[in-house]
């Protein structure tokens, strides 16, 4: 590879981690405020509301059902108005954060069901209220898995964006597309691939790692 190659790379790598890091901020909180709804408005939940419950539901199995690539392309009118542009990383970011809202919020469905329900029922036999078992029993107790949902959802996106990259949006995928692929520079592939294998284990150790310090049990 030239010097060019290797700067390309690693303006790529900055574009990958600005489009993942971006949209998994946005995932973590609308993500965990659907899914905390999603939990206490279920049928036997804090807040029983099977209205709400459903409408939610039926939107965040819309938007998981959706393949990326469609979606990408559905959301390029919304897209330009938001940043004017449907190229470049910003202009992914949309699309990104619904993908990724709609997988998380069901990463923390997920880990609140785990949390046992008789800690539940102790705090209400001690007096607690709702919003004081939401905050101070359920998300303490599901926070290991609620953290390693995040760092699931982040792996889940370093791929959405090689993905989008194919199709303007840079970053690795963008590089690995149409310099190594086009190309058939195969160095430039491989360094792109490897980088993003890495980029993943690194989101994973961080994950694991942080899930078991706070993990009390």
């Amino acid at each position: 590879m030239t010097g060019t190659d290797i700067n390309q790379i690693i303006l790529a790598v900055q574009e990958t981690l600005y489009m993942s890091f971006a949209s998994l901020i946005f995932a973590t909180f609308f993500g965990l405020i659907i899914g905390i709804l999603l939990y206490v408005t279920q049928k036997d939940g804090l807040y029983p509301n099977m209205f709400i419950n459903r409408i939610l539901d039926i939107t965040v199995n819309i938007f998981r059902a959706i393949p990326f690539i469609i979606l990408l392309f559905l959301l390029f009118p919304v897209t330009k108005k938001l940043v004017g542009s449907i190229l470049g990383a910003t202009a992914a970011i949309p699309a990104l954060s619904i993908t990724a809202i709609a997988f998380y919020s069901r990463m923390c469905v997920i880990a609140l069901k785990e949390v046992d329900r008789g800690t539940i029922e102790a705090s209400k036999a001690m007096g607690a209220s709702k919003w004081q078992i939401v905050y101070k029993v359920l998300l303490p107790e599901a926070s290991p898995a609620i953290v390693s949902g995040i760092a699931l959802t982040g792996i889940n996106l370093i791929g959405y964006t090689a993905m989008a990259g194919a199709i303007g949006s840079g970053g690795l995928g963008n590089i690995a597309y149409l310099y190594g692929f086009v190309r058939q520079n195969m160095g430039v592939l491989w360094t792109c691939t490897i980088t993003i294998v890495v980029i993943v284990f690194i989101i994973q150790f961080v994950g694991d790692y942080v899930s078991h310090k706070i993990d009390k049990r």
